[in-house]
C-alpha cells in the first residue's frame, strides 16, 4: 500500500533526543519515592497506586479510589472503616512520554502549563506559591496529588498534611519534605545525587519533585512500537490492516486534526459530548456535581466541556477512555468520535464499571440525569459526524494497536522491592 503524500507528511517520529534530561541517580530516588506511601497524608497510598506499571501508568478504573482505599487497579476497594468521601474526580492519565519537550500543558483541564505568569515558570493552581527551582512541568505536576484530599492527603481530622492544605497549598510540602529527609537512606541519596545539597537538612520539596520527575520522564519514555519502526523505514513493521488504518487516521478519518505531532496530541482542548458522572471538578458555585472541563480554569464560556487531547501512544493499554473513563473499550471511544451526539444519546449508566462505594454511589449520575445539564453536554461538540465502514473502523483500531511500545508495561527501572521508609510497597494481588 502506498501512502498519500499528505499522509506521509503528517507523520512525525519521536526523536529520542527530544526528552528533558534525567539524571540516573536522581531517577533512582524518584523511583523509590514514587512507590513510597511516605508522601501521602496517612502514609497509606503512593503515586504508584494510581499510576502503576501493571496498568500502563494508570489504574485501569474510570474514576479511581484514592485515600481510603486498598489494593491496586481494578481490585482496589473502598474501606468502610476509613470512608472514602468521594471518587477521584477524573480518570488517572497514563504517564507515557511526559518528559518529551513538546509537553507544555498537563491535567485534563490544562490547569498546569509552562508560563511565566507567576514568575516561577508555571501557571498552576498554586499560583505564586509554587516553589522556584522545579526542573520541568513533570516536576510541577508531581506536587499537586500530594495536596489533594481525595488523592493522597486525606482528611484534615486525620493528619497534619491535609490540615495544612486547607490553610495554604504550599504549607503541605515542607511537612512531606521533612518526612523524607530525616530517613537516613533518603537523606544520603539526595546528598549524593544533587550537587547543591551538602546535608540532608537542605532537602526541600523541590528536590523531591525533581527526583520524581527524573524517574517519570525516564521510566515511561516510549518510542519502540511497530509504528516507530515503520517510521524508521521498516515497512514490514505494520500489517496491511495497520497501514490502511494509518492512511485513514492521517487522511479521510481526520484523526490527525487533533492527534498530531510525535505524541499524537495537539495539546489543545476539544468538546466531545462525553457523558458526565461522578463528582467532577465542581466549582464552588455549581448547583451539583458536574465537570465543565477547561472552562473551570479559563472562565471562558466557549471552553465549556472541553478537555485536553490525550496522547495516543500505547492507547490500546490505557483503558478506560475519556477524561472520566466513560468508555471501557478502545472501539467504544473510537465509535463515539464518529458521531458524538448519537453516541451520547445511546450511552447508559451501566456502560461504566465504577468501583462499588455504596455511600457515594447515590450521587454518581445526578447531573447526567438533569435534562438541562444533559442538553448542555450534548451540544458541546467540536466534531462533525463521520460515516466509516466497519472495515475502516477495524483498520483504524488495528493501527492504534500498532502504537503499543515493547517496553510499555515494564518501563526501564520497574518497581522496587522495598522503600526506605519501610512502609509496604503495593503489588498487584
Amino acid at each position: 500500500m502506498i501512502l498519500s503524500a499528505g499522509t506521509a507528511a503528517a507523520q512525525v517520529p519521536i526523536d529520542p533526543a527530544d526528552y528533558v534530561p534525567a539524571d540516573p541517580a536522581q531517577a533512582e530516588i524518584g523511583r523509590l519515592l514514587f512507590f513510597d506511601p511516605i508522601l501521602s497524608g496517612n502514609r497509606n497510598i503512593a503515586c504508584a497506586t494510581c499510576h502503576h506499571h501493571d496498568f500502563a501508568g494508570g489504574d485501569g478504573l474510570p474514576l479511581g479510589i484514592g485515600e481510603g482505599g486498598e489494593g491496586l487497579g481494578t481490585e482496589r476497594v473502598a474501606l468502610a472503616e476509613t470512608p472514602v468521601e468521594k471518587r477521584v474526580p477524573r480518570n488517572a492519565p497514563a504517564l507515557f512520554n511526559l518528559g518529551h519537550t513538546s509537553v507544555e500543558v498537563l491535567f485534563h483541564d490544562g490547569r498546569l502549563s509552562v508560563s511565566e505568569l507567576y514568575g516561577n515558570g508555571f501557571n498552576s493552581p498554586a499560583e505564586e506559591w509554587l516553589p522556584q527551582g522545579l526542573d520541568n512541568i513533570v516536576a510541577a505536576q508531581a506536587l499537586f496529588p500530594l495536596t489533594s484530599e481525595v488523592e493522597m492527603a486525606g482528611s484534615p481530622e486525620e493528619n497534619e498534611v491535609a490540615g495544612a492544605a486547607y490553610d495554604r497549598i504550599d504549607n503541605v510540602w515542607p511537612i512531606l519534605a521533612k518526612r523524607v529527609r530525616i530517613i537516613p537512606e533518603y537523606g544520603d541519596a539526595f546528598v549524593a545525587a544533587f550537587d547543591h545539597i551538602e546535608t540532608s537538612e537542605q532537602v526541600t520539596i523541590v528536590e523531591i519533585a525533581n527526583a520524581l520527575a527524573a524517574f517519570i520522564t525516564l521510566e515511561w519514555r516510549s518510542h519502540d512500537s511497530p509504528y516507530d519502526r515503520f517510521l524508521a523505514g521498516d515497512e514490514a513493521a505494520l500489517s496491511e490492516a495497520q497501514r490502511r488504518g494509518l492512511d485513514l487516521f492521517f487522511g479521510e478519518a481526520g484523526c490527525a486534526a487533533c492527534h498530531s505531532g510525535p505524541l499524537l496530541t495537539d495539546q489543545q482542548f476539544h468538546a466531545l459530548a462525553l457523558p458526565h458522572f461522578g463528582p467532577g471538578r465542581t466549582r464552588r458555585f455549581d448547583p451539583y456535581a458536574r465537570d465543565v472541563g477547561r472552562m473551570g480554569e479559563s472562565d471562558r464560556l466557549e471552553d465549556a466541556y472541553r478537555f485536553r487531547t490525550p496522547s495516543l501512544r500505547n492507547v490500546a493499554l490505557t483503558a478506560p477512555y475519556g477524561h472520566n473513563g466513560a468508555y471501557a473499550t478502545l472501539e467504544g471511544i473510537v465509535r463515539h468520535h464518529l458521531d458524538p451526539q448519537a453516541s451520547f444519546d445511546e450511552w447508559a449508566e451501566d456502560a461504566v464499571a465504577l468501583p462499588d462505594i455504596p455511600w457515594v454511589a447515590g450521587g454518581d449520575f445526578l447531573s447526567f440525569q438533569d435534562s438541562r445539564e444533559r442538553a448542555r453536554l450534548r451540544s458541546a461538540v467540536d466534531l462533525e459526524p463521520l460515516e466509516l465502514s466497519e472495515d475502516a473502523i477495524a483498520d483504524i483500531l488495528s493501527f492504534l494497536n500498532a502504537l503499543t511500545g515493547e517496553t510499555a508495561l515494564t518501563g526501564r527501572l520497574g518497581p522496587p522491592e522495598a522503600v526506605p521508609s519501610g512502609l509496604p510497597v503495593e503489588v498487584r494481588r
